[in-house]
């Protein structure tokens, strides 16, 4: 297991970012495991800027789409359009045709454009005109939306949520780290003259090897647990969903990896849980604040116990 890759690909968006480590952890975690991210927070903590990092960090295709109340399902997937010195009609490739994907202000756009992305985040394939394509591994999305801003966006519904691997927020930046980044970005402009790190080839190899990290039957057992408690708590409307069992392993799997492991332990879990489950979670009654749901899978974390175990495979 190539583990050096993954901290060469850590310390060089590392370059730019100041911060964020456990952020930036997740996200390493979320495209081991096949996944993708949705980045929630306020304007101005560095939402972009991470992602265009990690893109320029891997030898691969980069698409971007600037996502506004205008756009339409083909400005991301494509269209056929008739080309009159061909003599018929002629595929335009839309930007969803990349290895890594920049979703820009994700629920600016209208629900029947945020709907392109299904199939292409689901399946890895995208289908104009009754033609389907796929999609050259790796296929990875990180979208971005402000959560306190309403005027003028629309609501990911649940089917759209619910492909997302996980949702993330930015991390608070000390006034040490804030001092940092002035020095860092004063002359010079760290992004730009980033560099990739790795192939994309390698990231497909070890999102295959992510599949083997090995996960105890007792670990597995907690993990249902975790699920099941959200399915009957009085809270909710709306537990997590099937999708969103195998998501919550795939996603811990991605994290022992990170954290130079070819085993799961509790730890990882744990700090999985929140960002994995919460946004599949539908209140029974509206609460006030964002992100309530990521408190009652605290909450649930706290009631559900941790099996003690001897955790690598033996």
């Amino acid at each position: 297991m190539n583990l050096k890759l993954l901290e060469d690909l850590q310390n060089n968006i590392s370059r730019v970012m100041i911060g964020n480590e456990r952020t930036m952890k997740l996200i390493t975690a979320a495209i081991l495991a096949r996944g993708h991210v949705l980045l929630e927070d306020v304007p101005g903590t560095g939402k972009t800027v991470l992602a265009k990092s990690l893109a320029r960090s891997v030898k691969a295709q980069f698409g971007r789409v600037q996502f506004t109340p205008d756009l339409l399902p083909s400005d991301v997937t494509g269209l056929n359009y008739f080309d009159s010195r061909e003599g018929g009609f002629v595929f335009r490739e839309g930007p969803v045709f990349c290895n890594i994907l920049l979703a820009d202000e994700i629920n600016r756009a209208t629900p029947k454009t945020q709907s392109s992305l299904l199939e292409c985040m689901a399946e890895g394939q995208v289908t104009v005109d009754g033609k389907t394509r796929i999609l050259e591994e790796p296929f990875f999305v990180i979208a971005t939306q402000n959560p306190l801003e309403t005027l003028g966006t629309f609501p990911l519904p649940e089917a759209q949520m619910d492909r997302f691997l996980m949702r993330i927020g930015m991390e608070d930046m000390t006034q040490s780290q804030e001092l940092a980044m002035i020095e860092r970005f004063l002359v010079d402009e760290p992004l730009a003259a980033l560099e990739a790190v790795c192939e994309k080839t390698d990231l497909v190899e070890l999102q295959t090897r992510c599949r083997e990290v090995y996960i105890h039957k007792d670990l597995l057992k907690y993990m249902t647990g975790i699920i099941h408690a959200t399915r009957k708590h009085p809270k909710l409307l709306q537990g997590t969903s099937p999708r969103g069992t195998l998501a919550f392993v795939r996603a811990a799997q991605g994290f022992a990896m990170t954290e130079g492991r070819e085993y799961v332990v509790p730890e990882d879990i744990k700090t999985v849980a929140v960002p994995v489950l919460s946004h599949r979670l539908t209140l029974a009654v509206p609460a006030e604040g964002i992100r309530y749901e990521e408190e009652i899978v605290r909450e649930i974390l706290d009631s559900v116990n941790v099996p003690v175990e001897e955790w690598s495979r033996t």
